[in-house]
């Protein structure tokens, strides 16, 4: 299997992850890193078992991320990634930026990088064909340095930091029409006549503009100055200036603030092409889980996915795989179960072995590739096989389990039955625990003629920790029928020492299927006693599936 552009790969087992589909997993992955170039990840699909917490804090092994979708999210696919812009910049400074980055919206950030609205090239277009306010400019708190930067100017007077706030833009005349014309605290816009600024200054406006010239006489620079009037000179002649002067309104006058569409970074494409196909809108913000501003994507980018890419271990059926599995790439699968349903696009690498553990093919792997098989990578997958094994007593064992496991304990350095037995009594602590929490940490569901079902399987050392979880675990039975749209559940309640399980179970069905399947085991009503039964693989499911097979 070849990772082009050393692109990441996770390596993950199956939902509600035993100890092999975790080890399983890492191991892996440790094998993969070091045969070929790229970067595979171990993850898990659900929570650890308490059995599986005892083996990583054991043998000193980081527990792998969560990992609960691997359907395409937005950050699978090439978006903007371009930078947001104040909401102070002027209207003409957007339009310019847009025709370079070749958009049509920008994103208006604040403080921390938060998004504060957007403006789209029709908005701009809004300012300049329907505006007919004349304190438009004041109202928008128009900075001077705007101004002056739109029509070109040259401050001769003032702060350009300061702000329009307060008053009309007037185009002046006539000398004698011009103090009927301006009031105090107006922008004025003017020709090149002494005379006509002087008077213009008496009115006392915030800020004159003289056009068609790049200085003015000093008296009247003393006078603006003298009255704290912002004054600015530009070559552009007046009917220029009146046309530009409105650009420098800050955006923020015509951004939009309310109801905006926005989509975090994690979120799957699924969901947001519903969405987006709802709306008119050309382009939409990403954000990351702190509302900070990322970038931006169209519908064009949502055509242009990267799948993730798979290895699954302990598992090929896609009932048992993690959410979104049929949006991802799977590269190759390493199982030691019955052949499901998965399918794939293209041919990939599938190990699939009758033995009793996935660990036991991965440590052929590592052999088979020369790969040292470390202390720590011995006692994972030594911990996954005397787990899946029952320490070697389930009938899926084989002799290579057996052969495997002996090695993998000299290598490790540990008394593999003392190992068990710790792993087992880690297992069997059920304190602190809900009831949902012990059902689900080994449950599968399957398929079989027109009807859907699931097996958890609780194990524990001895039968007085069973008895203690049973009814409850009997009342929760008909909850998970309906969370998991199943026909029947049964539970299988081992007894890891004497090798045995009670099998409790609910459905309309699921009495008959158990009576078919295992005749004459019933102790009582809702109850079979199934003395050597400890394998859900090789003992509960396929007689399972006769009895369906026989309703």
């Amino acid at each position: 299997m070849e990772n082009k552009n050393n692109q990441v790969v996770w390596v993950i087992g199956h939902r509600n992850p035993d100890t092999d589909s975790i080890c399983a997993a890492i191991t892996y992955a440790n094998l993969k890193n070091q045969i070929e170039p790229g970067n595979f990840i171990p993850k898990k699909a659900g929570s650890l078992s308490e059995e599986t917490k005892y083996v990583l804090e054991r043998f000193g092994v980081e527990e792998p991320e969560t990992v609960l979708n691997v359907g395409t999210q937005l950050k699978d696919i090439d978006f903007r990634r371009t930078d947001g812009v104040s909401s102070h910049i002027s209207l003409k400074k957007a339009w310019e930026l847009m025709k370079t980055e070749d958009v049509v919206t920008l994103p208006i950030v604040g403080v921390n990088n938060r998004l504060e609205g957007l403006i789209v090239n029709g908005d701009i277009a809004y300012s300049y064909m329907d505006i007919y306010d004349n304190q438009i400019m004041s109202r928008a708190r128009t900075q001077y340095r705007n101004i002056i930067e739109t029509i070109n100017g040259h401050l001769l007077t003032g702060n350009e930091h300061a702000y329009f706030v307060k008053g009309r833009v007037v185009i002046a005349s006539g000398a004698c029409s011009i103090r009927k014309e301006i009031a105090e605290d107006d922008l004025v816009i003017l020709g090149d006549v002494k005379e006509r600024q002087l008077v213009a200054l008496e009115q006392n406006p915030s800020c004159m503009i003289v056009s068609g010239v790049r200085t003015v006489d000093q008296e009247v620079i003393d006078r603006a100055a003298a009255i704290e009037c912002i004054l600015i000179a530009t070559e552009y002649d007046t009917f220029t200036v009146a046309r530009m002067v409105h650009q420098s309104i800050p955006i923020k006058a015509f951004m939009s603030k309310e109801k905006l569409v926005t989509f975090d970074i994690d979120d799957y494409i699924d969901d947001v092409q519903e969405v987006v196909s709802k709306i008119r809108h050309r382009d939409f913000p990403v954000l990351d889980q702190e509302r900070h501003y990322i970038g931006m994507f169209s519908r064009r980018n949502l055509l242009n996915t990267k799948k993730k890419k798979v290895i699954l271990v302990d598992h090929n059926e896609k009932s048992q795989a993690v959410e979104g599995i049929d949006e991802a790439e799977i590269l190759e699968i390493i199982d030691h179960h019955r052949i499901g349903s998965l399918e794939t696009i293209q041919p990939i690498f599938f190990r699939n072995q009758p033995l009793g553990c996935s660990s036991t093919i991965i440590y052929q792997m590592y052999q088979e590739k020369g790969v040292e098989v470390t202390p720590k990578i011995a006692g994972l997958l030594l911990s996954a096989i005397l787990s899946d094994t029952l320490m070697f007593k389930s009938p899926t064992c084989t002799a290579v389990d057996v052969r495997v496991g002996k090695e993998l304990a000299e290598i490790a350095e540990v008394d593999y039955k003392e190992l068990a037995m710790s792993m087992f009594e880690a297992g069997s602590n059920f304190k602190d625990r809900t009831i949902e929490e012990i059902f689900y940490q080994d449950f599968k569901t399957f398929a079989a003629e027109s009807m859907t079902f699931g097996v958890s399987q609780v194990s524990a050392v001895s039968e007085n920790q069973l008895k203690k979880i049973r009814d409850e675990l009997q009342d929760y039975l008909n909850q998970v029928m309906v969370d998991k749209n199943l026909d029947m559940v049964f539970v299988m309640l081992t007894n890891i020492l004497d090798q045995r399980s009670e099998v409790i179970f609910a459905g309309q069905k699921a009495e008959n299927v158990m009576r078919m399947a295992f005749p004459g085991k019933e102790e009582r009503e809702g109850l079979y006693g199934l003395a050597g039964v400890v394998s859900r693989k090789k003992q509960m499911i396929p007689k399972i599936i006769e009895g369906i097979q026989q309703l």
